[in-house]
């Protein structure tokens, strides 16, 4: 017999549960304003979905998150210990790797729920899940490049194999961000609808999966991961280690301090 699992709220701060039968909706939730990924939130990525996969009460996921926008990004006050503490942004390269690794190898179906801004990290978090179902007017993108930094953390893995590398490296190398509707229309996302149209979709789906055998759905989304694994073994280390000389250079300092002055920056190619 297999043991029971249950995720527990109270094992973390910046999310929360809710079920509806064997639907388990893990909510980002955190006190800034747009859900910016700080330390602790990097670390609660690292094992959130780990501990989703293990929980034995649910068949399926919904990642979503409450406030106004579903991840925006790095934290500017986080992005400016780095830049200070070199030596931190080193240290979280493992969590870094296992927020990809550990969504890739889940195996029940995980549905996002997208609205507000998903950008960086947060865009690859949402990438990353099986179905995603935004508003037509939420925000994707992965600005990274604007910050200084390369977009190690998954975007440079997972975008080009939704789109195409030639769209990718565009997207990529200018930080440009695309509202939901143009995301579906380039299929970056499955669907793009008003926001009172979202969680029916969600519904629609949902309803779709469960009336299929439970390990077959299971077992087919794991076959077709198995290149995404691949390639993630491939790429990941090279791009974190790349974003992390990139945390050293002039630039890097010079765009998280004018984003922090709120006036443009001043780049020297150093």
């Amino acid at each position: 017999m297999s043991r029971e699992f249950h995720i527990e709220a109270q094992d973390y701060s910046r999310f929360t549960f809710s079920r509806d039968g064997r639907i388990l909706t893990a909510w980002i939730t955190s006190d800034h304003p747009v859900n910016g990924v700080d330390e602790p939130m990097h670390e609660e990525l690292a094992r959130v979905f780990t501990d989703l996969q293990r929980d034995t009460g649910s068949d399926i996921i919904i990642l979503a998150a409450k406030g106004r926008a579903f991840c925006a990004g790095g934290d500017f006050d986080w992005f400016q210990e780095q830049v200070d503490h070199p030596e931190r942004f080193r240290d979280i390269a493992w969590d870094a790797k296992r927020i990809v690794s550990s969504l890739l190898d889940m195996e029940k179906p995980i549905l996002c729920r997208l609205h507000g801004a998903a950008a960086g990290l947060g865009a690859t978090i949402a990438l990353l899940c099986d179905i995603i179902v935004a508003d037509e007017t939420a925000k994707i993108g992965d600005p990274h490049v604007k910050v200084g930094l390369v977009a190690g953390d998954g975007g440079t893995l997972i975008w080009p194999q939704l789109i195409g590398f030639a769209r990718a490296k565009e997207l990529l190398m200018t930080g440009d961000m695309l509202t939901g509707a143009e995301a579906k229309d380039l299929g970056l996302v499955n669907h793009a609808l008003p926001a009172d149209q979202v969680d029916a979709k969600l519904g629609e789906i949902i309803g779709k999966l469960t009336a299929n055998p439970k390990w077959a759905v299971r077992w087919t989304k794991t076959v077709t991961n198995i290149p995404l694994r691949a390639l993630m073994a491939q790429v990941m280390d090279a791009a974190i280690g790349w974003e992390s000389v990139s945390n050293t250079l002039e630039d890097r300092r010079e765009a998280v301090a004018a984003m922090a002055g709120k006036r443009a920056p001043k780049f020297t190619g150093e």
